[in-house]
């Protein structure tokens, strides 16, 4: 993976979880001690350092005076530790820091974007309490994303039908619970209502468990606390379990046992559910979904409870734990330290992407000048006319067409970067009407070749018009999906619009110059000496044509030989001056293809995941 890949972090009160995204929208696990889910809880050393995890879990049956299991509750406090006063910042950014070693030994190098995840419910001041754990951690001044706001998101992102407009509801149950109500806005989610309650989630159902199994809570110390947690997990998957007891025999939990146990505190998320619901002031009725998040919502009874309180089947969310931390991952959003809202925040595209526009700007000039200047002239004034190269006219209008679209699309997405937040058109709705205005600007120079050529041979215009146009019509319609997409916030693709607007710019050098060729064979004066060179630059050329459509279709090196080198061939040997318009539309069928491609890959099929 990338040294430019993202680190998302999901700093729960029970667990701690992290992935990586890579540039091609990949993503995996951060692992700790083995395990995806890292516990929140540390143990302070007699030196005050600080352990972390699994192994302060283990440190904690020994000294569990030593021992705090939830830092995030302690938000913003010191608290006493063997008569030591400890500043929770501390112990925060241990955990982070650990997380954060871990994500650089499988980049090879330190992580530049960062973003943690934060509850809806925090103000300003935790959110900033956050931002200085995260700097004595070593990350720098990461992004903090509402962990609503990026579950809303990887469920677009997952393919999701979510239209602007819609509302939904997140329930979050780890430690503790919380339940938001967001709306699906113009400009990304807004979240319209959120509620909270420390007691009415995972811990408060292990302590109900413990009591059950035990004959009191917590008792047992830590090392019980362990062991019913972990039963609790198992009885996810499983009627029965043996939980072993620090003292004494062994005892068998059961789903029903624990169904029993949980149920008085799933019924206070089902009620924290309907209050955050009236408090948006809406009705079930108006939902588009209600989704479940978090270690606790895979217990079958959660989602039985939340349906009898509301009438409506809640869903849980593929691999519920990551849901947030890889929403965080792919979303380009940032939360505002005032707390509410946030929305998209576009990436502000490299300056290489003004290569594509360039090259393929100057190749269609290049394709149309040429024509123009080497018009094959026959019979003799006043009766003489020409014949036109049509091949090299829709060449012209390919390449006008891919540089207006890599120009409106870069224009588009540097605009949308450099908006204000208070902007009336979204991101992608800024992106979406760059596209449209490339189109049009595209369309039109294609036009405006036909029309010049049309009057500078004076010839009727109709056969110039469907050279120009016809090879360009797929190209058009693909890239108003894509305007279509981006206005619908559809799915932002993995490295912004710009990046999947971005033409090869090989295939265009390729194509040009093979067109270049060509029609240079077709006009040369053939001089004795000369027949031989330029029936060789003519072959040349349909061999680069060939090469170009190619390099628009296939991206590996290897099956570029493969399957470049008999297409290649084809293209050398049919080059002909009857065949110029037939070189043209392999190009143009090879562009629409590369066009259909991209937009399957990064908008409409989830990229690949790679836990």
């Amino acid at each position: 993976m990338s040294v430019h890949a993202r680190l998302a972090i999901d700093y729960g009160s029970a667990n701690t979880v992290a992935v990586l995204a890579g540039p091609d929208g990949r993503w995996t696990p951060v692992t700790v001690d083995g395990v995806p889910a890292m516990p929140s809880a540390v143990w302070v050393a007699e030196d005050t350092s600080v352990w972390t995890g699994q192994q302060a879990w283990q440190a904690a049956t020994h000294q569990p005076h030593r021992f705090v299991p939830a830092p995030q509750r302690l938000a913003e406090q010191s608290i006493d530790v063997d008569g030591r006063q400890v500043q929770v910042t501390d112990l925060v950014a241990a955990t982070l820091r650990r997380i954060s070693e871990h994500a650089g030994q499988l980049v090879g190098g330190p992580i530049e974007d960062v973003r943690l995840v934060v509850p809806a419910g925090w103000g300003p001041r935790r959110r900033t309490w956050m931002r200085h754990a995260a700097h004595r951690a070593g990350l720098g001044q990461p992004r903090l994303v509402e962990a609503p706001v990026a579950v809303a998101e990887h469920l677009v992102a997952t393919g999701t039908q979510m239209p602007v407009g819609a509302y939904l509801v997140v329930v979050d149950i780890g430690g503790g619970a919380e339940v938001t109500v967001l709306r699906r806005g113009p400009a990304g989610f807004e979240v319209l209502s959120t509620l909270a309650d420390p007691a009415a989630g995972g811990d408060a159902i292990d302590h109900a468990l413990a009591a059950a199994l035990a004959g009191q809570g917590d008792g047992g110390g830590w090392a019980w606390a362990a062991s019913v947690r972990t039963a609790k997990e198992a009885l996810a998957q499983h009627a029965a379990i043996t939980v072993p007891q620090p003292a004494g025999t062994a005892v068998v939990a059961t789903s029903v046992m624990l169904e029993q146990a949980a149920r008085p505190i799933l019924q206070r998320v089902g009620q924290l559910t309907v209050d955050a619901i009236t408090a948006a002031e809406l009705t079930p009725t108006d939902l588009a979904g209600i989704y479940l998040v978090g270690g606790t919502a895979g217990l079958p009874a959660t989602a039985a409870v939340i349906a009898e309180r509301t009438g409506l089947t809640p869903q849980a969310v593929e691999d519920p734990m990551l849901a947030a931390a890889r929403g965080a991952a792919d979303a380009n959003t940032n939360t505002a330290t005032a707390g509410g809202a946030s929305g998209p925040e576009p990436q502000v595209p490299p300056a290489r992407r003004v290569l594509p526009v360039a090259v393929a700007g100057f190749a269609s000039l290049a394709m149309i000048s040429q024509m123009l200047l080497t018009i094959d002239w026959r019979g003799v004034y006043p009766n003489e006319w020409a014949t036109p190269s049509w091949g090299q006219l829709a060449m012209a209008s390919v390449f006008a067409v891919i540089a207006c679209l890599s120009a409106g699309t870069l224009l588009g997405a540097l605009a949308a970067a450099h908006s204000p937040e208070h902007a009336n058109r979204s991101p992608a709705g800024t992106v979406s009407l760059g596209i449209l205005s490339a189109v049009s600007l595209g369309m039109g120079l294609a036009s405006l070749y036909a029309v010049v050529a049309a009057q500078y041979l004076g010839m009727p215009v109709g056969p110039f018009l469907r050279w120009a146009l016809l090879p360009v019509t797929p190209i058009v319609g693909l890239a108003l999906v894509a305007a279509v997409m981006a206005a619908l916030q559809w799915r932002t693709p993995p490295g912004g619009w710009s990046a999947l607007l971005s033409f090869p710019t090989g295939s265009v050098l390729a194509a040009a110059i093979g067109m270049g060729l060509v029609q240079y064979s077709m006009t040369a004066d053939r001089w004795p000496d000369m027949v031989l060179f330029i029936e060789v630059a003519g072959r040349v050329g349909g061999l680069l044509i060939g090469v170009g459509a190619v390099m628009a279709l296939i991206r590996p090196w290897l099956l570029r030989l493969v399957i470049g080198a008999p297409l290649a061939v084809i293209t050398a040997a049919i080059t002909s001056y009857r065949m110029l318009g037939v070189l043209a539309g392999i190009y143009a069928t090879a562009v629409a293809m590369w066009w259909v491609y991209r937009l399957w890959t990064r908008l409409v099929r989830t990229p690949a995941a790679h836990p």
